[in-house]
Order: C-alpha cells, then structure tokens, then sequence
C-alpha cells in the first residue's frame, strides 16, 4: 500500500498492510533523532520512521507588523512573543504582548489591523500536493480555529475564559473575526489544491487532565456550531476532519461522532476517563483514534521493555480492525530519551528490536 492508501484504509475502519504512523516532535528531540540517523533534513527522518503524513499549505506574502517592545517575534495578528527556555533543553515561544487585549470597545474592534487574506498566497498548493503525492496529504493544523489557546495567547486565556462565560460582545467578536479568517484561509487552501487534500487539520482543547474544559452545554452552545463549521468545509471538499484535543475527551467523544468528525487526534492515554481500549469499545467504529502513546509517562519516564509494551497493545488491541493511527499523544519533549522512541517506532514498523540502535 501507499502511505495514502494505508491511511484511507484505516480511517475507512478496515486494516491496512500496516498501522499509519504520524509523529509529533519538538525542534530540539528532532535534532537529537535527526544526529542519531546521521540525517541532513526532517524529510528524512520522517521515512525512517515511516510517517504516513505529509502536510502542504499557502505561503505567508504579507508583511508583518513591528515587533513589539522586549519581545522576540511577532505574529499576524500582532501578538509579540518571548522565546522562554523552559528549562529541558528548548525554548517556547510565549505571549508577552497582548495586542487583542488592548480591543476593549467595538470601535477599536473595527479600527484594530487584522490580517488579511490576501496576505496568503494559494498559487503552488497543487503542486505540493502532486509532489507528495503517495501520502495523505494534511492542510490546517491544530491551531484551527484554537479558540482558547489561540485567542487567549492574544487576550489571555483568563480573558477569552470570561469571554465565553459571560457573552462578551467585544470578546465574542475578535473570537469570530479569527474564527471567520481561519474557515475562508482553510476554503481557499482546499480550493486551490483541487480535491487533492486527503485530511483539513484543526484543534481545539476540549479536555484538561481531569475532564472537559467546559460543561457539555457549553460547548454544545459556544464550541460546537464554530467547529461544526471546519468538520463541514472539510466534507464539502471530499476530505476527512481531524481534530487535535488534548485531555479528557471522553464525555464529548459522542458529540465528535454526531458532529461527523474523523480523526480525534493527540489522544491522551494518561486522564481517568481516556482508557484507550473502552474507547476503543465504544467510538472505535465510528472515530479514528490518533495518539495512545503517552508523553506524559511511558516515552520519558519509562524502560525501553514498557515503551515497546505500551506500543504492542496500541498495535495488538487497538489497531484491530483500523481505526488507528499510531502516533505520540503529543509533541516528544527535548528530555525524551532516544532510545523510548527508537522502541516504540521499531514496534510500529515491524522491526526487530535494536534495528535503529546503530542509527540504520
């Protein structure tokens, strides 16, 4: 099968050649894995590990605003950011400058510089896609539409929080005005690439540790109808929705059916409520299930014998009848030892173990 074919298959809910395998890294583990290999670009990498994935998108052409004061880089939307070493071996980029906190009236709403969409351009979309052909080909990403995170790193996420609770109209507005950008950003990407999207990637962080971010009638009032909208745009177009939530999921997975969603991706084994093979039970014919290897725990605190054990049941039990994509629950940290994740990668391909020890 090709990487494309072995994808569809799975998501169609039948059993590929193989489990589709994505990845998720940091800069700085991808460095480390990327010397271990004696590899010159990600690229590389990627078909070591036997990514099934590859993702296309337009081109920034746009001219973004000044950087602001004490920050770093700055966005579209004029958010500034510092880029905070956290400690492990990598730096993040964190909000310093709140531009969208500064909108406190409709008239500065109106006034305020948004992007444009014409700051985007569309033109070589196809052609990424002819180029990698042979894979499932992803456009978007988990920061569409974001609500929290993303507005919030504009805001702040206590801001954005109230926002929603109380209706604000100056909140709920910059809300939809970046909602609205992203769906047209998205419809013209799938336009322009003409029906050669296999899968729109969008996110949202529905679960914490302990359960939804939100009660269900929130996200049935607030959420759900913005979301809606993505997973739709992304069948108008022939493509599967996959949707990036961290956390408990598990009372919302429902709704995610209702809703038509595909892919639920980032899928934490590590909350009360995501026990993968009840999941697995209960939405496994219906959702395709991305994630399961946990970042939390297994990859950079465990043995390399309980990675290829955690790996083995995702293969064995879950993978069962498709369904599955094999996958880090989220991005692989800079303190993950190298040796966890050439483990639970030789799982996934079949290798023997100590195949990827000598960096082969």
């Amino acid at each position: 099968m090709t990487s494309k074919e072995r994808v569809l298959t799975a998501v169609a809910h039948q059993e590929p050649d193989r489990v589709p395998i994505q990845i998720y890294l940091t800069p700085e583990i991808q460095k480390k894995l990327m010397a271990h290999f004696d590899h010159s670009n990600p690229m590389e990498l990627y078909e070591t590990f036997g990514v099934d994935f590859r993702s296309v998108g337009p081109s920034f052409k746009g001219t973004l605003p000044p950087v602001p004061e004490g920050c770093d880089i700055v966005d579209e939307w004029g958010v500034g950011y510092v880029m905070f070493d956290h400690g492990h071996g990598g730096a993040y980029p964190e909000a310093h400058h709140l531009a969208l906190a500064e909108i406190t009236t409709m008239e500065q709403f109106e006034s305020h510089p948004w992007p444009q969409i014409e700051d985007y351009d569309f033109s070589a979309l196809e052609a990424q896609c002819d180029a990698v052909r042979d894979y499932a080909i992803m456009a978007g990403n988990a920061g569409i539409p974001d609500i929290v995170n993303g507005v919030g790193r504009g805001r702040c996420m206590e801001q954005v929080l109230l926002d929603i609770m109380t209706e604000d109209p100056v909140g709920m507005a910059i809300i939809d005005k970046r909602c609205d950008f992203q769906y047209e950003l998205c419809r013209r990407t799938l336009e322009a690439a003409n029906g050669k999207i296999d899968i729109l990637g969008l996110g949202e962080d529905t679960g914490n540790q302990n359960g939804p971010m939100f009660p269900p009638p929130v996200f049935d009032a607030f959420f759900r109808p913005r979301i809606q909208r993505f997973i739709d745009l992304a069948h108008e177009f022939g493509c599967k929705a996959m949707m990036h939530s961290c956390g408990d999921t598990s009372i919302l997975q429902g709704r995610f059916v209702e809703m038509g969603l595909d892919i639920l991706d980032a899928m934490q084994p590590e909350p009360p409520g995501m026990d993968p093979e009840r999941i697995k039970r209960e939405y496994g014919d219906k959702l395709t299930l991305c994630g399961l290897i946990s970042t939390q725990q297994t990859l950079p605190f465990g043995t390399v014998e309980e990675c290829r054990a955690e790996a083995r049941h995702r293969l064995d039990v879950i993978a069962k009848g498709g369904g599955y994509i094999f996958a880090p629950a989220h991005c692989i940290q800079a303190n993950n030892p190298v040796e966890n994740v050439l483990a639970v990668f030789e799982e996934a391909l079949g290798l023997e173990p100590g195949s990827f020890s000598n960096g082969k």
